[in-house]
């Protein structure tokens, strides 16, 4: 009897434990996150480790429209015999030692990619400019004798053409949109360097717009794509392609001086003139026919300083001419050298890479104007563009 208080007690705690519990249990399912009835996909990391990665399934899918182009070139030298290089022998015969014609075989090697069912493939101008012969090679092994259909060496772009007999479809690579291409984005180059035959490297897109002459290419009028995937030589002509296996870029350059930078052209440019190059048509380049440079503030001021520089220098931003090509429409118009261009069609021009590309983007037979200053004197000049293969060398 005396244990009846003490079991009411008890019941009463159990019942007020049981009132807690349900009160903390109601409260934590009021502010957990709903439940979903699939699972969140799977970051790229997550398939990189646990899964296919991007890198594979994009290699996947352009891989095959890869390939290796081999090219043959016979060029002549003069051959002299060793013996003749002796001094007493050339002073006793007065230096008239007739020169041997003697042949010998180039062999180079670079890549492509297949764009249509056709058989045309794009690379670069320099892989195959002046080949006798070009030999390509599919990624299944098959090889076939190919035709270079069209290059044009401002752009640094070739279309060559294999015909391979059969109704078999050829892989065709996906063309991509380089105007949507970001820096930070994936970029991954395949190609054949060293002769290794398809070779993947991975990076990143570094910059974009990079002037041909910041990347050691002279007379290019390009604006590159610059990537950390390794290029190397035998990577020219192959695709840059971005997380989805499509072309941004034609793996072009790399820069002796520095690890790590390769260069590719915009696969939209390639859209522009792939289809004349297909056609063996010529790439009509406007030009007006100057060389030029950047010029500063400071450079001006360090040639006004020198009491030897041969002339005087306006202490602007702008682009300095160097030298008025003979014949050409910027003589044509008047300009001369030590003028500075500072606009033009009003546009501000800062570099002279920026002054190529205006010039570029015009047509031929286009008047433009320029804003320039002649020591002190601020002038106007109306120029003509003409085509860039009508100047003479």
């Amino acid at each position: 009897m005396r244990l009846a208080p003490l079991k009411g007690l008890w019941i009463s705690l159990k019942r007020l434990l049981l009132m807690v519990f349900a009160a903390v249990t109601m409260f934590a399912t009021a502010i957990a996150p709903p439940a979903y009835a699939q699972s969140p996909a799977p970051s790229a990391a997550t398939e990189a480790i646990g899964g296919e990665s991007f890198v594979a399934a994009a290699v996947r899918q352009v891989g095959p429209a890869v390939v290796r182009i081999d090219t043959e070139k016979t060029i002549t030298r003069q051959a002299r015999d060793p013996i003749y290089e002796d001094p007493f022998l050339r002073d006793f015969f007065g230096g008239g030692f007739p020169r041997q014609p003697q042949e010998e075989l180039l062999r180079g090697q670079g890549s492509g990619f297949i764009i249509d069912n056709t058989g045309n493939i794009l690379t670069n101008a320099h892989v195959v400019n002046g080949a006798d012969r070009v030999v390509v090679t599919l990624k299944d092994g098959r090889s076939f004798d190919a035709v270079v259909e069209g290059f044009d060496e401002v752009t640094d772009l070739a279309v060559v053409k294999i015909d391979d007999g059969e109704d078999d479809v050829l892989p065709v690579a996906t063309l991509g949109d380089s105007d949507a291409v970001e820096v930070g984005d994936w970029a991954i180059a395949v190609g054949n360097p060293l002769g290794l035959d398809n070779t993947v490297t991975l990076g990143i897109v570094s910059t974009l717009k990079r002037t041909s002459s910041s990347v050691g290419i002279p007379g290019k009028r390009l604006e590159f794509i610059q990537t950390d995937a390794a290029i190397n030589p035998g990577n020219s002509g192959g695709p840059l392609v971005n997380q989805r296996g499509e072309v941004i870029g034609i793996n072009t350059a790399i820069r002796a001086d520095a690890m790590g930078i390769g260069f590719a052209i915009p696969i939209n440019k390639a859209k522009e003139i792939k289809d004349m190059l297909a056609r063996g048509e010529t790439v009509a380049h406007p030009y007006i026919g100057v060389q030029i440079a950047n010029l500063t503030p400071e450079q001006a001021r360090l040639n006004n300083a020198d009491i030897n520089s041969g002339m005087y220098l306006p202490e602007v931003n702008g682009v300095l001419v160097i030298r008025v090509l003979e014949g050409t429409p910027a003589a044509a118009a008047g300009l001369r050298r030590g003028d500075v261009i500072l606009q033009v069609n009003g546009t501000p021009i800062r570099s002279a890479d920026g002054l190529q590309i205006k010039v570029e983007n015009t047509k031929i037979g286009d008047a433009i104007e320029l804003q320039i200053q002649r020591g002190d004197r601020p002038m106007s000049v109306q120029v003509k563009t003409a085509e860039l293969r009508e100047q003479s060398d």
